[in-house]
Formats: C-alpha cells, structure tokens, sequence
C-alpha cells in the first residue's frame, strides 16, 4: 500500500514537473537575438520550440511596433503555417514590409522567391533588383545566388565590377562556401577586361 502510495506521489510530481516546464514562460527574443536566428534559418524552429507561446508578442512587434526583424518572422510564420493559419499572400506582405525597411535577409528572401518562383512566379528582373540590394547590404547568400544569376546570362554587366568587389572582399569560415566564391570569382572575371577587374579588387562596393 505504501509503495503504492509513494508511487502515486511520484507521477502526481513527474506530472506537475512535465505541466510546470510546459508552462515556463518564454521570454521574447531581443532584436539582435532574432537576427542571429534569422541569418541561421532557425526563427522558425525556435519558435516552434518555444511551443507557439510568444506568436501574440511577435504579431504585435510586426504590426503595431513595425519592427522588421519581427516582420519578416510574422511573414514567415504565416507563409508556412508556422503556429498560425497557413496565409501566403499576408506573409508576402510582411515579408515585403521587412525588405522596404532594408532588411538584408527579407530582401534575399524575396530575390530568392521570384529566382526560383516560390509562391510567386519566376521574375529573374524582380529576382535581382531584390538581390542587388541585399547584396550591397553584405548579405552573402544575395551575392552567391545573384553571381549564379549572371553566370546564366542575366542582369547587366555594368553591374558585374560592384559584385565581383563585395565577392571578393566577402568573409567566411566555411569552406565549401570559399570555394563557391572563388569558382564564381573566375566565372565573373571572364565577363570583364582585366582592368575592371583589378579596379574592383582595391574598391568596396
């Protein structure tokens, strides 16, 4: 009967403990917290692992605060369902927001949308206009992905000089992603005489 009893008393306390963590209240994230998170692609996840607690905190950052970092993950969180109704076309809308106010990664996100026609359809001048702008904010995926666009033979190459420069002053410890800008560092200086190309090297964009 006792070790019935004591038993009893430890699910009764594993039960409370399971309901008290549950319960924990998650802090909002700060603005430099959410960037990080963003730049990894994990806003997201974390928001899910935070089981959905901080979704009224975030809808009124991005709306009443208009904070873009906050925009762009109300944006997200409604393009992909993401602790809310599935809304497309209102995510595009906050992820616009984020980019008109300059943020790098909401630019991107878009540029990479219209590339590769993710929820809208493809439009390569829509795709680089998106991308140029990030890519002149550092953003280093907008670089790669925009080199790769003018490797195919789109864009103007009065603009191949600015790119090659942010290319090759970009820093990264990655090396699978060193060598991708080298390979494309040669791919754009073969579309340019060898002057422009020196220039670009000694001059930041």
């Amino acid at each position: 009967m006792k070790l019935s009893f004591f038993s009893a008393l430890f699910f009764i306390f594993i039960s409370f403990q399971s309901s008290a963590e549950a319960l924990k209240v998650v802090q909002i994230y700060t603005d430099n917290e959410l960037l990080d998170l963003i730049k990894d692609n994990k806003h997201l996840g974390q928001v899910v692992i935070d089981n959905c607690q901080l979704v009224q905190d975030i809808e009124a950052r991005a709306i009443k605060s208009q904070m873009p970092s906050y925009q762009f993950l109300w944006g997200d969180m409604l393009a992909y369902g993401v602790c809310v109704k599935k809304d497309v076309e209102l995510g595009l809308y906050y992820m616009q927001e984020a980019a008109d106010q300059g943020l790098s990664e909401g630019l991107e996100q878009l540029g990479r949308y219209y590339h590769i026609g993710k929820f809208v359809q493809v439009d390569i001048d829509k795709a680089i206009r998106y991308l140029k702008e990030a890519a002149t904010l550092k953003n280093l995926k907008a670089q790669i992905r925009l080199a790769q666009i003018y490797d195919q033979g789109f864009g103007s190459p009065l603009d191949f000089p600015a790119l090659y420069s942010q290319l090759h002053h970009a820093v990264t410890d990655d090396k699978k992603v060193h060598k991708q800008i080298s390979t494309l560092l040669l791919k754009l200086a073969d579309k340019m005489p060898e002057r422009v190309i020196n220039a670009a090297k000694v001059t930041e964009y």
